[in-house]
């Protein structure tokens, strides 16, 4: 079944009063006689792994802050587990009274969270829940849900392809992310059945390091010489790992034969699914998820709490942690044009060249 728009209850996220502080990037961790001035440190991970981080968090996340005339400062670790460390101790030397990130690893982003913590500084898990962490609250998608979205996308699209006994990949997403393990809980708890039953024949199953779309093509080109060519259908855990895998079907002339799944809606990946590349994506609208993280952050940088009416269980500390968490969406050819129409994406970063045909015939306008 697939899941509608956003239910976001953003249950009294809306920051109230206004800020004394100026929007400002850089701005310094001044002290307003006894108090401290509110000011938000976001840190993104990469933007190699996807394009939504700078393509779309900063820009919502930015808007938001501005919006409100709170000072921010963010910046983006790129992939790297020192710099993202360094890059914490920066912001929270600089005066942050609230600290939003989106970490790397648990390890790593535990001892930021914990330093923050002993100084004072409030935290949030931005996308991802950093495991034994103690952020004091969890904003994202239900991720479970995605992963499901992302199995009954694939059943679909190989029952349309009328595939017998299919064999079906893997390609997962960091070992790292607990995202990832949420992932393939969702889109396992759709095709191990299948599996058990024999309806589908499991085949190869394996984890993208830090989602590196280079080594995703690098370990499907491996996938496929190993099952000799016999691959029916490929869950790819986002639309990067998807069009790395996708390239790799075209080079063996078998792209649009080999259904394959996505997540994040980027423009490159409802292309693919345009072309008829792609079976699906998964979207998540990042504007939704950004402002709910933004009203927290603004809250918590001014010394607020707000109650969520929802918590997560983190799986390695057993505690609840107050959440978000937003209903993300399946995306098939018949409905991109719901993801051009929320403004997530744009008509023309998507209808280009050989695309403006395709996405005339798929109701874009």
């Amino acid at each position: 079944m697939r899941k509608g728009f956003l239910a976001i209850a953003a249950v009294g996220l809306l920051a109230t009063g206004s800020m004394a502080a100026c929007g400002d990037e850089s701005g310094s961790g001044d002290q307003a006689g006894s108090e401290r001035t509110p000011k938000i440190g976001v840190i993104l991970p990469d933007s190699k792994s996807s394009a939504r981080w700078e393509g779309a968090d900063r820009k919502f996340l930015e808007e938001a802050f501005k919006a409100a005339g709170v000072q921010y400062d963010i910046q983006n670790a790129q992939g790297d587990k020192s710099q993202f460390s360094t890059i914490a101790d920066q912001m929270i030397t600089n005066g942050a009274t609230a600290l939003m990130i989106v970490n790397l690893d648990s390890g790593t982003g535990k001892a930021v969270l914990e330093k923050a913590k002993s100084q004072g500084v409030a935290t949030i898990d931005y996308d991802r829940l950093t495991l034994g962490g103690n952020a004091e609250y969890y904003v994202s998608f239900d991720n479970e849900a995605v992963g499901k979205l992302q199995g009954e996308g694939l059943s679909k699209c190989l029952t349309d392809k009328a595939a017998k006994s299919p064999v079906v990949a893997y390609l997962n997403g960091s070992p790292t992310d607990n995202n990832a393990t949420l992932f393939k809980n969702g889109y396992d708890s759709v095709l191990k059945p299948k599996f058990d039953s024999k309806e589908y024949v499991k085949g190869p199953d394996q984890a993208v390091p830090d989602w590196d779309n280079a080594q995703a093509g690098v370990i499907f080109e491996q996938m496929l010489t190993q099952t000799k060519g016999k691959i029916d259908g490929l869950l790819a855990a986002n639309d990067g790992l998807g069009n790395a895998a996708i390239s790799v079907l075209k080079k063996n002339k078998l792209n649009g034969k080999v259904p394959v799944t996505g997540q994040d809606a980027t423009p490159q990946g409802l292309q693919n699914i345009l072309a008829g590349d792609q079976c699906m994506t998964v979207y998540k609208a990042i504007k939704e998820e950004a402002k709910a993280a933004s009203d927290l952050a603004i809250a918590l940088a001014k010394g607020e709490r707000k109650n969520t009416g929802q918590t997560v269980k983190d799986p390695e500390s057993g505690k609840d942690v107050a959440a978000v968490l937003l209903t993300p969406k399946a995306i098939y050819k018949e409905n991109v044009k719901d993801v051009i129409a929320d403004g997530f994406v744009t008509k023309d970063e998507v209808c280009t060249g050989a695309y403006v045909k395709l996405c005339a015939d798929a109701g874009i306008s």
